[in-house]
Formats: structure tokens, sequence, C-alpha cells
């Protein structure tokens, strides 16, 4: 089992967390493969430091990363567009997002972070240890996907897992949860994590407000995900909630 340099090891970081749904933890935010019979997929990528882990990931499961049918992104932000234009330009993966979040993943819009926002908080040990570990994750020399398309629903369900996108707005313009009904799992992305380098908490919670374009509208967006079923969450930082989304929905203020 190939080891990454990072300390990171497929064997121990991979899971399957429902039939055909494997959850990667990475160093800093999450991906996850979705197999069946008709082949696999990817749900976000990584940073582009992640790049080796993502490949490890994949082939740990058996399988070939040039074969990923799609990759989906939840958002375009770089922890987890991180490995998509590699994919894009290395295999011809499509790189699929909701349409609202098309420009920003092709690169013609941003909606991220910004360097003033972080540096301004910099002093706070939390804030500084996730700064270094951004830059040397690749953040800044990050590449777009020109290629990536729009999904609709047609094009998802299509896919190995038959996706479905909830759109969550308010994080990003376009951000959006993948649920995954048939496996019972959904993948949350940023809408909500488990758990992020900065925070001192565990379990649901919104992420920083700096981390969203919009936090009133984030915030407010996770209604769009009351009355889904899904016995296992998968956030895009922090551990697997392998408990309903409506218990971490009624943590976060909606009751459902």
């Amino acid at each position: 089992m190939q080891r990454q340099a990072t300390g990171w090891n497929p064997a121990t970081k991979v899971s399957e967390q429902a039939p055909g749904v494997y959850f990667a933890e990475g160093p800093a935010s999450n991906w996850i493969v979705v197999r069946d019979p008709s082949g696999f997929i990817l749900i976000d990528s990584g940073y582009p430091g992640d790049r080796s882990n993502v490949l490890a990931s994949i082939r740990h499961l058996g399988l070939e990363p040039a074969n990923a049918l799609a990759l989906l992104v939840t958002h375009g932000h770089v922890d987890h567009t991180g490995t998509a234009a590699f994919f894009s330009e290395t295999f011809g993966t499509p790189v699929l997002c909701a349409p609202a979040e098309l420009a920003h993943v092709q690169g013609k819009e941003k909606h991220q972070v910004t360097f003033g926002q972080v540096i301004r908080r910099a002093w706070k040990p939390r804030i500084f240890r996730w700064m270094v570990h951004v830059i040397r994750a690749g953040a800044l020399g990050a590449k777009p996907v020109p290629a990536a398309e729009a999904w609709d629903a047609d094009r998802l369900r299509a896919l190995p897992g038959r996706p479905v996108a909830v759109p969550v707005p308010g994080h990003t313009p376009g951000n959006a949860a993948i649920h995954l009904p048939g496996a019972g799992a959904i993948a949350v992305g940023d809408c909500f994590v488990s758990g992020h380098p900065i925070s001192r908490t565990s379990g649901p919670q919104m992420l920083h407000p700096m981390y969203h374009a919009d936090p009133a509208a984030a915030q407010a967006a996770l209604q769009n995900l009351a009355g889904l079923e899904s016995p296992v969450v998968l956030p895009g930082h922090g551990p697997a909630l392998r408990a309903p989304l409506a218990e971490a929905l009624a943590i976060l203020g909606y009751r459902v």
C-alpha cells in the first residue's frame, strides 16, 4: 500500500460510509468516490497538493483514475477543485458543477476568502497554521477548469449512484449538496461541516463567516436540505456523520 509523503494513508483515511460510497478524509478537506457496476465518479477533489492522495484513494479501491466517469464539484473553492484541472486535462474527465457555479469553476469569477481577510486574522494560531497549510497545499497556484460543464438532472441521474443536486447558495452563488438517495448518503460540501482546522469544536457547524460569499444566505439556504432522507452525512471538512441529516440540521437551528 502506497503511503503518501504527507503521511496520508488511504488504508486508514478511506472508508465505505454507505454502499458504494467511499469517504476520503484528506489532510484539510475531503473528497468522495461513488461506485456501482457502471463505473465510478468523484465528488470534489481536495487541494492541488492532494493530487497524489486523491489518486492513491482511487487506486486503493482497485480503480483507475483515468476511468472516472465524472468529477462533480459542490462549489468552486480551491480546496474542492484542487485536482479537477488535472483530471480534466490528463484524462478528459468531465468536470460538472451547478449552472450558477460554472463561471467560478472555469475561472471567470472568484468567490473565495481573500488574502486580506486571512492576514487580518493570522495572529490567531489556528488561522496561521491553516494559512500555512493552504500555501503548502498549492492553493496559490490552483488552476481553473475551462472545460467544466454545467450539470443537469438527467446527466447526473445517468452517473454511478444516480446523484441528485440540491442548490444551497450562499457559501458561493452556485454551492450545492449532492444527494445519493439510493445509498442513503449526502455530500454536503461546505453547506456545513463537522470540523475545520480553525474551529475549536466538532460536530455539525457552519464555517467561519469569512469563508461565505453571503453568510446570511448560506445559513438560510440550509432549509433546502430539509426533508431529505439521509442517515449518512459527508461534509467537506471534518469526519463523516453517521446520523440522520435531520439531526444535523436541528443542531444548526432547523427543525424538520
